[in-house]
């Protein structure tokens, strides 16, 4: 890790995005490891944060044309390797291995240190404001597919 300032929502790194997240109190559970579903939430910070560094947010996306588009997670594959435990600095890091047509498909860890932690596989649907299935803009794929264009297959 480098000592040069990180913003708030990450970085673009050469295989896609990184975010740094502290593991807190209130994402454990009785025994002081990460309950399992907060796991989910780290991911989810990930996958919004990497689309915040490619200059898109959300919110916005909704209102892009008259029919809307929207990122809904259709399937996840989790394998859940080492438990995390309060104060650890966790590195939540997002690459795209594809991205056109009507979805997408992200792998995602949950490092501490050099040790994973979570491997994820991501399906992302994209739909429209009304749920239906739509078609990725070819820019914004352009865009996802240009961030990760160095991750190793």
């Amino acid at each position: 890790m480098t000592n040069k300032a990180i913003s708030i929502c990450g970085e673009l790194v050469e295989t896609g995005h990184r975010l740094l997240q502290r593991v807190y109190y209130e994402d454990t559970d009785f025994s002081g490891l990460i309950y399992h579903a907060r796991y989910l939430h780290f991911l989810e910070r990930g996958r919004t944060d990497y689309l915040r560094c490619l200059g898109v947010e959300q919110s916005a996306l909704l209102g892009i044309d008259d029919e809307g588009l929207v990122f809904v997670v259709h399937r996840m594959e989790i394998d859940f390797k080492s438990p995390a435990r309060m104060d650890d600095v966790l590195e939540i890091l997002t690459t795209t291995v594809k991205a056109g047509g009507a979805k997408m498909v992200l792998d995602q860890e949950i490092r501490r240190g050099e040790q994973l932690l979570i491997a994820a596989k991501v399906t992302i649907a994209v739909v429209n404001r009304l749920g239906r299935p739509r078609r990725l803009p070819e820019t914004l794929a352009t865009q996802f597919l240009t961030s990760s264009a160095q991750a190793p297959r």
